[in-house]
């Protein structure tokens, strides 16, 4: 009865997951992820992680599910395409990361996954059951790709095999057995390292291997000190964020525009030039950024990033 009912479940979540509007989902056991954790651990031990101290933090709930969300038996994980339809003009402007163009997406999955849940619910009765999206210690990648929804490329993202690498993760944390999903996916990258030769200030040090100390995402989101200035010619005018080592991957020729209407970019946004970011105020930046992702490195973080790249200041603090 119990494994026809996983089966039942099973059906019922992918079901539920194209009908709203994921891009993908998969089904894993929740187990300790015991390889997962050794290189994260010798990650760590090499200082990779920055002032990301908090990665160093309930290690064991982020190695085993069920440490993190007590009776967990199976973790549900789901794909949301982000890639935009347009983004903002290059000439005269900085840039912003193409998942931070819209509304937030902890938001939106959390959302769905909310629904899905009680569809769930329906069949099984009420659950102690959590969603997550990047909120909690959690291996994203690595459930991704053990659920069977691609692999880990040479850049660390996630790259799905049939659409690319521009996918927000989520997932929801079960106390009953589904029957899961999990179908390996080799490592397709080859020989192919062009995103570690596009890396301006190299910080994918080798395959697999990212150094957020000189990493652009990093540097302009979570680390919250002095921008290192022998660097500032390395940030290609990225003010939040940086997409150079997906934008050059060749599996995201397989990337369509999203269709989720709350990623839609505003207009406000579109029209930014370098002299309006010069010129951005608090109630400006509360306003094309309410509900953003960039609400994450704050007013103070985003000024701190465009002050950096700003000829202008440069020659004022010169003279």
């Amino acid at each position: 009865m119990e494994s026809k009912q996983a089966d039942i479940l099973q059906a019922l979540i992918l079901n539920q997951s194209e009908m709203l509007g994921f891009d993908d989902c998969g089904i894993s056991e929740a187990v300790f992820l015991k390889e997962e954790a050794q290189k994260m651990e010798a990650w760590l031990e090499k200082g990779f992680n920055g002032s990301m101290s908090y990665l160093e933090r309930n290690k064991e709930k982020r190695y085993d599910p069920r440490l993190l969300v007590e009776n967990t038996k199976t973790l549900v994980t789901v794909l949301q395409n982000y890639y935009p339809p347009e983004t903002p003009p290059e000439t005269d402007n900085y840039k912003i990361s193409k998942y931070a163009l819209g509304k937030d997406y902890h938001y939106v999955i959390k959302e769905k996954l909310g629904r899905m849940l009680d569809a769930i619910e329906a069949i099984t009765g009420p659950l102690e059951a959590r969603a997550f999206t990047d909120s909690a210690p959690i291996l994203d990648r690595a459930w991704a790709a053990k659920s069977g929804l691609g692999f880990i490329g040479k850049n660390t993202c996630l790259i799905h095999p049939r659409k690319g690498s521009w996918f927000f993760i989520g997932h929801l944390f079960l106390p009953v057995e589904v029957s899961p999903t999990n179908r390996t996916v080799s490592e397709y990258c080859g020989t192919c390292r062009r995103c570690i030769d596009a890396c301006p200030t190299g910080a994918l040090v080798a395959p697999h291997q990212l150094d957020a100390n000189r990493c652009i995402s990093y540097l302009t989101i979570e680390y919250r000190g002095e921008l290192p200035q022998e660097l500032r010619l390395q940030f290609r005018d990225y003010i939040f964020g940086c997409d150079i080592c997906q934008d050059v991957c060749p599996w995201n020729r397989f990337a369509k525009p999203h269709k989720e209407p709350l990623f839609t970019m505003l207009d406000e946004l579109k029209a930014m030039r370098k002299t309006n970011w010069h010129e951005l105020d608090k109630p400006k930046y509360k306003k094309l950024f309410r509900h953003s992702a960039v609400e994450r490195t704050k007013y103070q973080g985003l000024k701190r990033n465009i002050d950096f790249l700003n000829d202008e200041t440069m020659k004022e603090d010169q003279t």
